[in-house]
């Protein structure tokens, strides 16, 4: 399993080019296969691609090609156990108790990319949550995010919003409204490591008029968390 990063191959280990160099065969989604088509450490190898919502066929075919004696690498955008294929690659060998060989290896969280390009807004604890709820439910993501803000942990919320999908983002909105003040900076990273790179600055007060899909990663700050000269910074406390 490898990490790809946000998104541009300047972002991506040393281990994870050699390791998609090495493969006889590349597994991933669309769009991150075609990211890795157009990498220098592209061979042209074998590759496997589908849409959303197939992530059990990807992992599938990989440990199928595994077992028949191929190389593969399973690819997720950012690091593979945040959100990413290995936890069910890993499923999907210990179901069928195969004993195929597997290494991990890891990329840039897009949480982490977001907030370098934001200035320092993670720099105390922080939660990471998904809001994509095609496999968790509703209220269980609500109140996740609810015990987080009221915690004081700074947020990272990925998948905030798809074409078919808004509700989550919308109430997530309006609950971060009630539990936060409305001066409270959130950090918003669009297409992190890619040609359409944006990030943009608002707060809790006017997160509702903010424009999310599923390149955006969205950080939530803390009542200490401020902007200078552009920068979104979260202190530890060690400048008065």
């Amino acid at each position: 399993m490898v990490g790809l990063g946000p998104g541009g191959e300047e972002d991506m280990t040393v281990r994870a080019r050699r390791a998609i160099a090495e493969a006889e065969m590349v597994v991933g989604y669309r769009l991150y296969v075609e990211m890795v088509r157009g990498m220098s450490c592209y061979r042209g190898q074998a590759v496997y691609a589908n849409g959303m919502t197939r992530e059990a066929e990807r992992a599938a075919r990989a440990v199928e090609a595994a077992m028949a004696g191929r190389k593969v690498a399973v690819v997720s955008g950012g690091d593979p156990g945040v959100f990413g294929m290995a936890g069910l690659v890993l499923e999907t060998i210990a179901a069928r108790q195969c004993g195929v060989p597997v290494t991990v290896i890891p990329g840039v969280p897009a949480a982490n990319a977001a907030a370098a390009l934001l200035g320092a807004p993670l720099t105390r604890d922080y939660a990471t949550i998904s809001l994509s709820d095609r496999l968790t439910p509703l209220e269980e993501i609500l109140e996740r995010v609810r015990a987080a803000a009221r915690a004081g942990f700074v947020l990272a919320l990925y998948n905030p919003r798809s074409r078919s999908r808004s509700q989550p983002w919308q109430l997530t909105v309006r609950l971060l409204q009630e539990l936060l003040p409305p001066a409270t900076v959130v950090g918003l990273a669009r297409n992190v490591g890619r040609g359409e790179e944006s990030v943009d600055l608002t707060t809790v007060g006017e997160l509702h008029q903010a424009q999310v899909d599923m390149s955006t990663t969205v950080l939530v700050g803390i009542a200490a968390t401020r902007v200078w000269n552009r920068h979104m910074i979260t202190p530890r406390g060690y400048v008065l």
